[in-house]
């Protein structure tokens, strides 16, 4: 009885202090731009009364100039360097014409090697063209780059392009799920930690197995948790490009008389060709049901009315001989 209050005490105080840490978590991102804002308004008028000592020194004492920096200055810095670690996860999309898929790939294998990046998948599709001689290539690449080298690998993918068709640049902000994940790894880990303190000092078999299942639920929060984590660094740290190449779309004049004579030309052949291939199907769709059906009942037929005739005629040579 001892052992299972100690228990219940100890879950229901760690759920009370994993819930104080989000509410000082939550106070603490709802407080700080506000106290960034005010470091930031301090931070420039000292800046200007600094700048105006500075030039009251340079004109009452040329020959000694002298400058101050003020903590909150230097508050304000390193406001400024927590703000380039945010982990921002960064994609593109981008669709371009290119004389050569093959060789542009090729150029975009290059780009993404250059900048310390690699592709993950590259698939061709070929596709056939209206005039039904120069087929159409398509080409698909996902490129992962660093995110510190996203931009001017993108610069140069689109150098690649003669002309870009579609481009798609989207960023989310994924600093706060991965501080909370931090946060609940952290709470997880002592709950883990308190479990196995409990473990220790169980007398009983049953509490040793209840500890047990109890310790093992946390563990797979924890693995799931680190699973998220890396998963939020590994997209952060490299960013995501989806490359599409295509050959040049011919843009072609649909006026004048003699392209509508040519384009209702087509189109008969096209409609005789489909009646063509209709009376073909058909043809060979009737095949089977004539060899397998109305054949064998035609020979059937047949010879029931063969059988018939030769009934009658012995029946009139009978009545003859009678």
């Amino acid at each position: 009885m001892r052992f299972t209050t100690l228990l219940f005490l100890s879950i229901s105080l760690l759920a009370v202090t994993s819930c104080d840490g989000l509410r000082s978590r939550q106070n603490q991102f709802s407080i700080r731009p506000v106290a960034e804002n005010e470091q930031l308004a301090k931070a420039q008028l000292e800046d200007r009364s600094a700048t105006k000592s500075f030039n009251q020194n340079a004109v009452d004492n040329p020959g000694q100039i002298t400058t101050n920096v003020s903590l909150n200055q230097a508050d304000a810095a390193n406001a400024a360097a927590q703000a380039i670690a945010r982990k921002i996860i960064r994609d593109a999309n981008l669709t371009i014409e290119v004389s050569s898929p093959a060789d542009s790939q090729r150029k975009i294998f290059s780009v993404a090697e250059a900048h310390g990046g690699f592709v993950v998948t590259s698939e061709m599709t070929q596709q056939t063209s209206d005039d039904k001689s120069k087929p159409e290539l398509s080409v698909n690449l996902i490129v992962r780059v660093p995110a510190a080298e996203f931009d001017r690998a993108m610069e140069e993918i689109r150098a690649v392009a003669s002309r870009v068709v579609q481009e798609k640049r989207t960023g989310k902000d994924v600093t706060e799920e991965f501080i909370d994940l931090e946060a609940r790894m952290k709470n997880q880990k002592a709950l883990e930690a308190q479990f196995l303190e409990i473990m220790k000092r169980a007398g009983k078999v049953e509490d040793a197995l209840e500890v047990q299942r109890q310790l093992a639920d946390v563990r797979t929060e924890i693995e799931k948790l680190e699973g998220r984590k890396r998963f939020l660094e590994n997209q952060a740290t490299l960013s995501t490009i989806n490359v599409t190449l295509q050959t040049p779309t011919q843009i072609v004049n649909a006026v004048g008389f003699w392209y509508n004579v040519r384009s209702a030309f087509a189109d008969g052949v096209d409609v005789a060709g489909g009646i063509i291939l209709f009376l073909i199907r058909a043809l060979i769709a009737l095949l089977p049901i004539v060899l397998l059906i109305v054949l064998p009942l035609a020979l059937i037929a047949k010879i029931v009315v063969r059988r018939l005739r030769r009934l009658r005629a012995l029946g009139a040579e009978e009545a003859k001989a009678t």
